[in-house]
Parts: C-alpha cells; structure tokens; sequence
C-alpha cells in the first residue's frame, strides 16, 4: 500500500511539473537583421557624408550592438509619397500645396525616383501613381482640388461622413505603396496641421507602420491660427506632426515661418546621403516588445536623426 501511494504521488508530481512546463510561454527566436537608416549633420546644420562603420556605435534597450551591415549610397532612388491634407482646416492652404510640392519635387526629384500623390479629407484618394512628371503630378492635384472622386480611394472602405484621416492616409500609404521589398529609400512628405478626428488607425499603429518599413516622415505644417493665437486644436496638429517625424527619422518644418525652397534642398540632400546600419539583436525574441535604439556617433559635435526604435514581431 506504501508502496502503491509513493508511486501515485510520483506520478502526479510529474504529471504537474509537466502541466508547469507546457503552460510556461515561449518566445521564437530568429536571427532579424534590424536596419535603421541615420543622417548626420553637425551642430552647426552641415550634412556628414564621410563617416564609416567604426564611426559608429548602436545600442537596442541600451545594450550595444555588432554593427553587421553598413552603407551609404548616394545614388539609391527614392520611393517618395506625397500626403497632402485636403480638409476644410486647409481650404486656405490649397494652391500653396500645390506650389509647396512642386518646389519639392523639382529641387529632389530624379529619373528614377518612384512618386505618388495621396490627397485626404475623410477619403484617401491615390491622385497620381508613379509618375515622374512634376508638371503632371501638379495638373492631377489641381483636378482633384475640382473633382475628387474622379480618383481612387486607398485602404479598406470606411463610412466617414465629414473628418480627417490623418493617421489613415499615413498609415495605407507606407502598408500599400511603401512596404515593398527592394533598394529603395522610403519617405513621405506630409503636407497638414496634423488635426485628426476620423482615422480606424491610432498615432501609435501609424508610426509602428512607419518604423517597420524604414519610412521617414517630412512634416510639412500650415496651422491656421485663430486672431493670431493657437488653441488646443493647433497644439494638438503641432504634437502629432512633430511626432510622426522625431520618431521616424525624419523632420518637423512650419510651412508659414520657414524658407521652404531652402528646407527641400536640404531634404533632397540628405535623402541622397544616409547611412545603413544593419545589426541582429542579442535580445532576439519575437514577443512584440517595442525596442528603443540609439544611435551614437564618435566624431563630436555631430546630431543624429533616425527611428526610435522597432517591435519585435
């Protein structure tokens, strides 16, 4: 009987320890190569093209990296969307988004660059696709400015009566037109004051879209002012464009106090001159963590732009 009592509890300790291990969660772990694209400027604003890959140093959670790629190819082309905010906050500002976006193109964009044109409101309208004509892109935003529905509509249909989409014309643009495999740097210019009110996406899913395709977001802001005074609205644009682009990689510029002609030929240029920096992470899990990166560089005196890091998936 002693003997028959052991052998049961033996086998119900087993049977438990057992149930333990099979309940412990388990993460899959893969070797990712993590890429993050970086520009360089001195504190005095010039660009850095000269650097090489002992110049730098790269943390993920503030554990340095093994750099195991680095690059910078000047003659990579582009694939550029143009997100333009076509809502009654911007009635105003409609032909200077015209004029802004041809002084864009014809200061950064080459032969064989890949553009597109998204205009929304409380519809995402795709208002030219690959086109590299900067006269045809600027002929097919002033059609849409008379007949928009003459375009098609980007993302799955939502019933949007009035509003912005913001977060939504960001978010299908880099899931439709950018998240595309090929040697091609990735950038939106943003032409908005950042008021949303009508998007299924949130700020977060739109800068996880962003950050996962190694897209930078430009923002390109004209708040209108009420008296010359901002409210909480105004406030509110300013945060969300200056975020989407701190955590991007990419640059926050006020379009109505800024020398813009001098703004683009900058963001030509450094579009022309970033470095890639590959590395696998010693913290390999796929759990859906968000990874904060750092990008450090041993040269002094310089600033550093890039994404603020990735999820783990």
């Amino acid at each position: 009987m002693r003997r028959a009592c052991f052998c049961l509890l033996l086998a119900f300790l087993v049977a438990r320890a057992f149930g333990v291990a099979q309940e412990r969660p388990s993460f899959q772990a893969e070797a990712k190569l993590v890429n993050i694209t970086a520009s360089v400027r001195s504190t005095s604003g010039q660009i850095i093209g000269d650097l090489n890959q002992d110049d730098f140093e790269i943390l993920d959670d503030g554990v340095p990296q093994t750099i195991r790629f680095f690059a910078r190819e000047t003659e990579l082309p582009l694939s550029l969307g143009l997100i333009i905010d076509a809502s009654g906050s911007q009635d105003r500002f409609i032909k200077q988004h015209d004029r802004d976006v041809a002084k864009f193109l014809e200061a950064a964009l080459r032969p064989n660059d890949d553009v597109f044109a998204l205009c929304f409101g409380n519809h995402l309208r795709l208002v030219s696709d690959g086109d590299t004509s900067v006269q045809s892109i600027i002929d097919h935003l002033r059609i849409f400015d008379k007949d928009p529905k003459r375009f098609p509509e980007i993302g799955p249909h939502e019933d949007r009566d009035l509003g912005t989409a913001l977060y939504d014309a960001v978010y299908y643009s880099v899931k439709e037109k950018l998240a595309k495999p090929g040697q091609r740097r990735r950038a939106i210019l943003l032409f908005s004051d950042g008021e949303e009110n009508s998007s299924a996406n949130d700020l977060l899913d739109t800068i996880e879209a962003a950050q996962n395709a190694d897209t930078l977001i430009y923002s390109i802001r004209y708040t209108q002012m009420e008296h010359g005074r901002l409210n909480a609205r105004n406030r509110y644009g300013i945060h969300v464009m200056h975020h989407l682009a701190s955590q991007t990689g990419g640059g926050d510029f006020d379009a109505l106090h800024t020398n813009l002609a001098e703004v683009f030929n900058q963001i030509g240029t450094e579009l022309r001159s970033l470095y890639e920096i590959g590395y696998i992470p010693s913290n390999s899990y796929l759990d859906g963590t968000f990874h904060k990166v750092t990008i450090r560089c041993k040269r002094p005196d310089t600033v550093i732009r890039s994404r603020s890091g990735y999820y783990a998936h």
